[in-house]
């Protein structure tokens, strides 16, 4: 009996990524998710940062928001903003970076919008690396 489960991206322009994985590591509000086969059913949504699909030879997707279903180990992951680690430039990233480091700056801003850009400016550093 294999150990995968079918996983899939989905943008609202096109289909990202379908594949199957024995591992898919998620970033949600509630921390990072490990999901395997047989995981219980789960609906949650994204937080900005690294969507881990596999162990060997993994591959990994940036994400700033969407939503996440895993039933009958199908997951499923609705987002606009999934980019590949590798089709990522140094230069988009560097201004991602510069850009929620001034939204942060902004006092208007809610404690939510912090939150997420928190996140997005450490996932954006790490990858900066």
């Amino acid at each position: 009996m294999s150990n995968e489960f079918k996983v899939e991206i989905i943008s609202p322009d096109n289909s990202i990524l379908k594949t199957s994985a024995s591992l898919v590591i998620i970033p949600s509000f509630e921390g990072e998710i490990g999901i395997l086969r047989d995981h219980i059913p789960l609906i949650t949504f994204l937080r900005p940062g690294l969507i881990k699909i596999g162990e060997e030879g993994e591959k990994k997707y940036f994400v700033e928001d969407g939503t996440v279903e895993f039933s009958n180990n199908n997951l499923l992951i609705l987002t606009s903003t999934a980019k590949e680690l590798g089709s990522l430039d140094k230069r988009s990233i560097e201004t991602n970076l510069q850009d929620a480091k001034e939204k942060i700056k902004d006092n208007a801003i809610s404690d939510k919008e912090k939150y997420l850009l928190s996140y997005k400016i450490d996932t954006l550093s790490e990858i900066d690396r």
